[in-house]
């Protein structure tokens, strides 16, 4: 078996070998080549060990890892795999472990914090890929449901819901060969994730007798799962914002021998053990795992009144779907992306495809669990029969489509499966502006990727123009704001205010004595606060809360009117929109002296949704992870941009290479012919 590979001008690999198998084995060398501290990163993520290297920074992740048994469950998913798969899956991993050690000797960051790289386990693909998703079906939302529920009464417990941004979303959508310039289907948008560096996907190809696939891997994980060309067909997806993970409050007592747990057969033996977490700088620290019948319990224990327990698909099932990858990889039309869209588990997406026959394909793919609708909205008690499971969501929608279709996590396609979506601007504005043209071509998608028009602006301003009684200067920022086109570009001024009064209001609304008894977070694990937090969630639910359901005693009125003078008190009109809305890239080992990231367009709720968190911050942590336009006519003709670049190294010339691309909303092509990448030599 022989591999070779292959770089284009921005150093993205393409890789072909003589068959699937020692193709995935290249695939997972260049990765830990490429990506070496990232992808071990993700693996001591995975299994609860990141703390004995990152220090207590990362022990409240390590923590859950572990409670929730992340790297058990890959294991049983691993066993339940078909032979071929494993196989498949066992290349992968050897060829990681034959990369790893150059990979590392070219990352600084192994050295600075001591770190020598480890092996890989035949599961350890599929416990990265738990690590990634575990938290994306956002189940610390039915925490704070229950939060609200006890401090403010049951009828206020939907009052914060967003249909805003979650922890993932994404824009997708789909144009039949009717409405473009070639006669065949355009199938373009962007994975909105929180901004790594390195970046959460790898540009990639795959060539092989018999496949040649081009698209955004996971680091980590083998073949091309989620955005994917290979020449026939083409495929992408959005997340569905499913719920199909539960929390199940759980009454738990020891005995001499062990811990019991209360079940609706009564009171069942649960499974106990402790384990040391490392921690680099400190002392170890036990935690105590325990799991129920429903599953592993992620708050709270034996010694507390009750505990939290997750009920979540892969730990029940012992199925995660990585049988679906290479069968995608092998696809050569929408049907047979449909069909191997049979083994999706986790998570559940809405996907899009197209093929060069003129087929397409609109669909929901994923297991989620039929069961009580309230173990959607809040965790629910473990000793009634009436919450427990009573198999799966089946079949999955789908819908026809005609001219063109949209994905952007809102309501629609995935209502039945879910309890809160994304706002519905950017699905609305992406369908406008895809009306507004024809004969489209890869090169329009551009203006779609980069568009900066704020839907959502729409409540507060429209609680702004109904003020009176303003002064001179609030009035001044009220007529400017009025007059704003809603584009939140970089270097707009009005934008810049806007921000500035939004988070003014949800900084008033969340220290009103009306919310006091929410102010104080539930004592529960740090790695749910994104949930928890009563600013954050003020500011995520704002555009509801300021329209569909104030809250009671709240004056939404007088909050805007004491917002718009302590803004326009502070504004100079020199702050720019780009000034505040920075690039805040997550990295594993933060370098403290780092400079501001860059200047950024967008918002949350634009099509450019590069995501702050109102009335916390401005910097932008989540966004755009990619950006990508698979065109059907000629494959050569598609483009792509990452965030920064192929290389997790520091130093690299293709570290950040593509970032200045990224930032100025272009795309670079896809380069396919084989004539025009250059052959890197084996020597590592």
């Amino acid at each position: 078996m022989t591999a070779r590979r292959f770089r284009d001008p921005w150093g993205v690999p393409h890789v072909r070998a003589d068959d699937p198998l020692a193709l995935a084995a290249a695939q997972g060398r260049v990765t830990a080549y490429d990506r070496a501290w990232q992808i071990e990163v993700e693996r001591h993520r995975s299994q609860g060990t990141s703390a004995a290297f990152l220090g207590v920074d990362a022990l409240g992740w390590d923590r859950f890892a572990r409670q929730v048994r992340l790297d058990d469950t890959a294991r049983r998913c691993h066993a339940n795999l078909d032979a071929a798969t494993a196989e498949w899956v066992g290349a992968y991993v050897a060829g990681v472990n034959v990369g790893l050690a150059a990979g590392a000797a070219r990352a600084p960051e192994f050295a600075a914090v001591g770190l020598a790289p480890g092996r890989w386990e035949p599961w350890t693909p599929l416990a990265v890929w738990l690590g990634h998703h575990i938290l994306f079906a956002g189940f610390p939302g039915k925490l704070w449901r229950e939060h609200v529920a006890r401090c403010l009464g049951p009828a206020a417990a939907e009052a914060f819901n967003t249909d805003g941004p979650a922890i993932a979303g994404s824009n997708g959508w789909l144009l039949a060969g009717s409405r473009t310039a070639s006669g065949a289907a355009l199938l373009a948008g962007d994975p909105h994730r929180i901004l790594e560096d390195p970046g959460v996907y790898q540009q990639i190809r795959l060539a092989c007798p018999e496949y040649d696939v081009v698209g955004l891997a996971v680091p980590g994980v083998p073949g091309i799962a989620h955005f994917g060309h290979a020449g026939p067909v083409a495929w992408a997806i959005t997340n569905a914002m499913a719920d199909y993970q539960d929390v199940y409050v759980e009454r738990l007592r020891r005995h001499d021998t062990g811990v019991r747990a209360l079940g609706p057969d009564g009171w069942r033996e649960a499974s106990v053990h402790v384990e040391t977490i490392e921690v680099a700088g400190a002392d170890p620290v036990d935690v105590e795992v325990v799991e129920t019948d429903r599953g592993p319990v992620i708050a709270g224990g034996p010694d507390d009144d009750t505990a939290l327990s997750l009920r979540y698909p892969p730990r029940v099932s012992g199925e995660l779907g990585f049988a679906a990858i290479p069968e995608l990889l092998r696809a050569r039309s929408v049907s047979d992306v449909d069909t191997a869209l049979r083994h999706w588990v986790e998570p559940v997406n809405v996907v899009q495809a197209a093929d060069t026959a003129g087929g397409l394909l609109h669909r929901v793919a994923g297991a989620v669990p039929v069961r009580h609708p309230d173990n959607g909205r809040r965790p629910v008690p473990a000793w009634e029969a009436a919450y427990a499971w009573q198999g799966w969501y089946t079949p999955m929608p789908r819908a026809e489509v005609a001219d063109r279709a949209v994905m952007a996590n809102e309501r629609g396609l995935s209502a039945p499966l879910g309890v809160e979506f994304a706002a519905p601007h950017r699905a609305r504005r992406i369908a406008d502006l895809l009306d507004a043209g024809r004969d489209v071509t890869a090169a329009d998608m551009t203006a779609i990727h980069t568009d900066t028009y704020l839907g959502s602006a729409g409540a507060l301003l429209g609680v702004l123009d109904a003020l009176t009684g303003l002064g001179p200067a609030a009035a001044a920022l009220r007529d400017r704001l009025l007059r704003w086109d809603r584009r939140m570009h970089a270097d707009s001024v009005d934008a810049a205010d806007f921000a500035l009064l939004r988070a003014a209001v949800v900084r008033r609304i969340a220290d009103h004595p009306a919310l006091a008894a929410l102010a104080e977070p539930p004592a529960y694990p740090e790695v749910f606060a994104p949930w928890l937090t009563l600013r954050a969630r003020v500011g995520y639910a704002l555009e509801h809360l300021l329209d569909a359901a104030p809250l009671p005693g709240v004056d939404v009125a007088a909050v805007v009117r004491a917002a718009a003078e302590e803004v326009a008190a502070a504004t100079d009109g020199t702050v720019r929109w780009g000034d505040l809305h920075r690039l805040t890239a997550w990295r594993a080992l933060p370098d403290p002296d780092a400079a501001p990231g860059p200047r950024l367009d967008g918002d949350h709720d634009c099509v450019l949704a590069t995501s702050s968190v109102p009335g916390v911050t401005h910097g932008c942590f989540r966004g755009p992870a990619a950006r990508y336009v698979w065109d059907l006519a000629r494959r050569q003709d598609s483009r792509w941009v990452v965030p920064s670049g192929v290389s997790g190294v520091p130093g690299d010339e293709h570290h950040h290479d593509q970032r200045s691309a990224w930032l100025a909303g272009e795309l670079l092509p896809v380069t396919t012919d084989w004539d025009r990448l250059t052959e890197e030599p084996d020597e590592h």
